[in-house]
């Protein structure tokens, strides 16, 4: 759920009351020092009042001087140290100009002075972030920014924190702001904080940095959960007190002391397991629940037999973090019963400690002392070197996708464990194949890979690893990479650091080689995809290449993937239709398009419809169907003035309508196989279609006694470039293929 804040304590003039202030803060970490809290107070108090007011109001709504009273206060319940807390007092007046840094260097010393100067570079990501596109789509500025903000945080894990407290401020303050700020805001806290909050730890920053991304970013689902969670809470609350009183009751009798509470499960959270499961809300159980903290590890377990004794089990509803923690440091004992009256409740055990780890994450591990940064735990180290980590492989990687993929993937709970031969736990993403288990466990056995064995049976290097699996890599002593693996149709590779690796090996091999490879890569790949031969001088100035021997250096060494070039080539060779493979598309049935673009109005059947000029309702209004005399239906807003005056007069005329998905269009392809003839090759070629999700128009298969071959002539829907290269892919892989490759037609 989305916390709500305290009110900063006011005199009776409308300004701060700063002893006020200073007792609560110090009320939560009594070790901080007063006087230097007072000071950092007063000095961008007093530069703030002498300076221009306009120039000094925070966007949202807030002067510097209080937004850093905020920004602090997070600060202090993450039980940071002195010097985060006088950095983030003073952090928006630099930020804003009220005064330099140079005057923080002098007043407060080199250490605040270090920290404003990280939060500032790590300030640099909002300018260059776009609010309609993910982290994925950023540029070579938001490469370098990137690279900042990981430099500053793997420097001093402080800076990372201030800035997240700070990013918790902004989107705090935006709910008065106007919709393109709200999603700016949301869009970066989502991609980029959020995560980080998460990796982290953080639990209680990230629930509310997800909650209110989710709230500006999905409005109408946002306020649809709070509704239904609002609407059973009386009930809710009402049930678990009596839950609460019946297990503290049987935990007292055991000899236990436990805090016993109930535990709010914020909005992002439900929305994410409604879609994921394809659940209803009725169906999610966690909603009620309760949270069990006990003084020691061995109390977890009693305490859980206690509740399996109170009511039963749920099967498969059971998760030991303690004995496994999450990769994020996380532990805690996670079990759903079926409690009184028969309703299915979550119980969630740990001890206070692993309660102020889950809520803190990375500072409950660490204390500053003066200007030296130690750490109490190996934990923290854990996390720095995750860091780090991100940061080599960035390196490698030279593009912001594998960094965003490092930030967002990594902390995907649909992820894969698996075992080494000797019994060692290697975790991956979903979806990862042998070839990315190799490349994590040690380059060089991914470089030397050749195959790889399955609980001891032999599959492809394109296999999609299960959970509980054993993974054995066989290897070669001479054994290189392919630059096939490279290939995402191929799906030799799903992780970005398996990539970086393939790429930084490919970087090292010499030029000639490199610009012969790929120039076989991409001949190769124009014929298979039925492209005609292309200018490869233009096509190397569109990939913004000197000249096509760049170009074709670049395939081999992998630095370009052969993907982004197909689709440049489509465009030289098909500019007005970029992706799409022919110019008679099969659309999608069942929706009716308004007049705007390619908007669809679901509900209302082959009729004709417009967009009402009166309210010009936009995607995700709420909107309602007024039929016309003649000109079909018009869409108008619901709350729109003059429909609810027709809707008064004419009731009749009112009709319900949604805003419906767009329809994926489809173009059909002739696809032609030549293959050796064996028993069973059309059924693997109609599996590979089968998984794939096409649509098969047509298959005509010859077979050819003499040379024992066979030709099969398919038409198949697809939906862009990248679709049927991934299906030639596939197919191309199966036994006895000669060849797998579009056939155009001559004109």
């Amino acid at each position: 759920m989305v916390q709500v804040r305290a009110h900063q304590p006011i005199n009776e003039d409308g300004s701060i009351n700063l002893e006020a202030w200073l007792d609560h803060v110090l009320s939560v970490d009594p070790a901080l020092d007063r006087n230097a809290l007072r000071e950092a107070c007063v000095f961008a108090r007093e530069a703030e009042q002498q300076a221009n007011a306009a120039q000094n109001l925070w966007a949202e709504g807030a002067s510097s001087f209080r937004v850093g009273l905020e920004i602090a206060e997070i600060l202090a319940d993450l039980r940071l140290d002195q010097d985060s807390l006088v950095a983030a007092l003073i952090y928006r007046g630099v930020r804003e100009g009220t005064f330099s840094l140079a005057d923080v260097h002098q007043r407060f010393g080199p250490v605040v002075s270090k920290l404003i100067d990280g939060v500032l570079r790590m300030a640099a990501i909002s300018a260059s972030m776009n609010p309609r596109d993910s982290l994925v789509l950023g540029s070579q500025a938001q490469v370098e920014n990137l690279r900042k903000m990981l430099i500053a945080m793997v420097d001093d894990v402080r800076v990372a924190l201030i800035k997240l407290a700070e990013r918790t401020c902004a989107i705090r303050a935006v709910k008065q702001a106007d919709d393109e700020k709200r999603q700016r805001v949301a869009r970066e806290v989502f991609d980029i904080y959020a995560p980080l909050a998460h990796r982290l730890g953080i639990g209680h920053i990230k629930w509310e940095l997800e909650d209110l991304s989710f709230r500006y970013l999905e409005p109408e689902q946002y306020k649809q959960i709070a509704t239904l969670l609002h609407e059973r809470r009386l009930d809710r609350e009402h049930y678990i007190n009596e839950v609460m009183s019946q297990l503290r009751s049987e935990l007292t009798d055991t000899g236990i002391e436990a805090d016993i509470s109930g535990r709010a499960k914020h909005i992002y959270s439900i929305w994410r397991k409604m879609q994921r499961k394809g659940l209803q809300f009725s169906q999610i159980y966690d909603v009620r629940a309760v949270r069990v903290l006990v003084p020691a590890v061995r109390d977890c377990y009693t305490a859980l037999g206690i509740v399996h004794t109170l009511w039963r089990h749920i099967p498969k509803e059971f998760d030991d973090y303690i004995a496994n923690p999450k990769e994020n440091g996380y532990r805690s004992l996670h079990t759903a019963v079926l409690g009184p009256e028969g309703k299915v409740l979550e119980v969630q055990i740990r001890t206070h400690a692993m309660h102020e780890e889950a809520e803190l994450g990375v500072c409950a591990h660490w204390r500053y002392k003066g200007t030296d940064v130690n750490s109490s735990s190996n934990h923290y180290e854990e996390k720095i070197s995750w860091l780090r980590q991100v940061l080599e492989w960035h390196e490698e990687l030279g593009d912001i996708g594998g960094l965003a993929e490092q930030l967002r993937v990594d902390i995907e709970p649909d992820r894969v464990y698996v075992f080494t031969p000797d019994g060692h736990a290697i975790d991956l993403p979903k979806g990862a194949t042998p070839l990315d288990f190799a490349y994590r466990v040690h380059t060089e056995i991914g470089h030397n890979c050749r195959g790889a064995k399955i609980n001891g049976r032999i599959v492809p290097l394109t296999y999609s690893l299960q959970t509980g699996e054993q993974v054995e890599i066989i290897t070669s002593k001479h054994g290189t990479p392919s630059r096939d693996w490279l290939n995402s149709n191929l799906g030799y590779v799903t992780t970005s650091r398996a990539r970086a690796k393939i790429v930084h090996w490919f970087k090292m091999q010499d030029r000639d080689q490199n610009v012969a490879a790929g120039k076989a890569m991409l001949e190769r790949e124009l014929g298979r995809l039925g492209l005609p031969s292309v200018d490869f001088e233009k096509l190397a100035e569109k990939a913004n290449l000197k000249t096509a021997e760049d170009l074709f250096a670049s395939l081999g060494a992998g630095d370009v993937r052969v993907v982004h070039v197909m689709h440049l080539a489509q465009q030289m060779v098909e500019p007005e239709r970029s992706e799409q493979l022919e110019l008679i598309p099969r659309k999608a049935l069942g929706f009716k398009p308004g007049k705007r673009g390619d908007i669809q109005i679901q509900g209302v059947g082959n009729l004709l419809t417009q967009m009402a000029g009166c309210c010009q309702p936009l995607p995700g209004d709420p909107i309602v169907g007024y039929i016309t005399q003649g000109r079909g239906v018009s869409i108008h807003r619901q709350d729109c003035a003059s429909v609810l005056q027709l809707a008064g007069r004419e009731p009749e005329r009112i009709i319900q309508v949604t805003w419906g998905p767009v329809p994926v269009q489809t173009y059909p392809v002739d696809v032609v196989i030549k293959a050796y003839d064996r028993s069973g090759l059309l059924r693997d070629v109609t599996q590979i279609l089968l998984n794939e999700k096409l649509n098969v128009l047509a298959v005509n298969t010859q077979s050819n006694k003499n040379d024992n071959t066979a030709t099969m002539s398919i038409t198949v829907e697809i939906p862009g470039l990248d679709a049927l290269g991934r299906l030639l892919g596939r197919i191309s892989q199966l036994p006895n293929i000669i060849e797998a490759r579009r056939l155009r037609s001559v004109s």
